[in-house]
């Protein structure tokens, strides 16, 4: 089996809406809010449209042998200005068909991304994982992340 992983053009746009459709059906079912505050802006396809337009973001697809199997959207993002212009490389979002999961595709996603984010100069890294998202925050910490910050919601409307 070929594990590949390689930047997505305007034509993987109808596999990356494939694939984030199961993103966003397993992340909802984590948290509610995910497809309010933490997916991608609808309609799905123009937010990917822009984000392949735009050199500060990243998006791969990963394939096993020539199959789209997984994406990535990754951006540069600033930090406060007293860090003196450092830039971080943010994962947004990672996901891996459950079909193509434990042959190393999420791996090779991940790394793929760094390297080239540190192509341009980056050399510290975000990934953003829901609480309670084991599998996930296991698979980052595998490549040499920890948590720095978990943010906190409540929501007064489940309350009534």
């Amino acid at each position: 089996m070929k594990i590949t992983a390689r930047r997505a053009g305007q034509e993987d746009i109808p596999a990356l809406l494939d694939l984030y459709r199961g993103l966003e059906e397993e992340m909802t079912a984590l948290h509610s809010m995910w497809p309010l505050a933490d997916g991608l802006a609808e309609p799905v396809e123009t937010s990917f449209r822009a984000l392949l337009g735009d050199p500060d973001n990243v998006v791969i697809v990963g394939e096993l042998d020539g199959y789209p199997f997984g994406f990535v959207w990754a951006r540069v993002e600033q930090i406060l200005p007293q860090a003196g212009g450092v830039e971080v490389g943010s994962i947004r979002l990672i996901y891996v068909a459950p079909g193509a999961r434990e042959v190393s595709l999420g791996e090779e996603m991940r790394d793929y991304t760094m390297d080239l984010l540190r192509e341009r100069g980056i050399s510290r890294f975000d990934a953003h994982v829901l609480p309670g998202h084991r599998l996930a925050k296991n698979f980052f910490e595998a490549g040499g992340f920890s948590a720095r910050s978990i943010i906190m919601h409540h929501d007064d409307a489940r309350d009534r």
